[in-house]
C-alpha cells in the first residue's frame, strides 16, 4: 500500500515538473514590439496653437508653440525643455509631459481612438492645483 502511494506521489511530482517549466519569453518585450514607433519630431495643430515636439540628443523632449495662424518659421511664443515621454497603458499610448512655471503641459497620443472623429493628439494644460485650463484636440501637421 505504501509502495502504491509512493509511486502515485512520484508520478504526480513528475507531471507537475513538466507543467512548471520556466517561461523564457519576456511578455513586456512582445507588447513593446507591437507599439508604433514614437516619432523624433511631431507637429500638431489645435484650434488655437501649433505645437512642435522634438526629441533632443540627451533623450528629453523640447516643446515649442505658436499661435494657430502663425508660421512655424517665426519665433515660438513658448519653449519648454526637459520634457519626457510617459507610457500610458499597454496599447502603445503615451503622452509628453512638460513643466513650466507651475503649469503642466501634456500632449496625449492615443492610438486606440485614432479615427476621423477623434483626433490622435490632445493638449491638456493644468495648473499647480490640477485644474484644467486648456483641453484641445489636435491633428498631425507633420510627423
Amino acid at each position: 500500500m505504501i509502495k502504491k502511494i509512493f509511486i502515485g506521489a512520484f508520478c504526480i511530482a513528475q507531471f507537475s515538473l513538466i507543467q512548471a517549466t520556466p517561461f523564457t519569453e519576456n511578455p513586456t518585450l512582445k507588447i513593446n514590439s507591437q507599439k508604433e514607433k514614437v516619432p523624433n519630431t511631431v507637429i500638431i495643430k489645435t484650434k488655437k496653437f501649433k505645437i512642435r515636439i522634438d526629441k533632443q540628443p540627451n533623450g528629453n523632449y523640447l516643446y515649442q508653440s505658436w499661435g494657430a495662424n502663425t508660421k512655424i518659421t517665426a519665433k515660438p511664443s513658448m519653449i519648454i525643455s526637459n520634457g519626457e515621454i510617459i507610457p500610458d497603458g499597454s496599447g502603445g499610448n503615451y503622452y509628453y509631459e512638460f513643466n513650466n512655471n507651475n503649469y503642466s503641459y501634456k500632449v496625449y497620443r492615443n492610438y486606440l481612438t485614432d479615427s476621423a472623429t477623434k483626433p490622435a493628439y490632445t493638449l491638456v494644460v493644468t495648473d499647480i492645483d490640477g485644474k484644467t485650463l486648456v483641453r484641445q484636440d489636435g491633428k498631425v501637421v507633420k510627423n
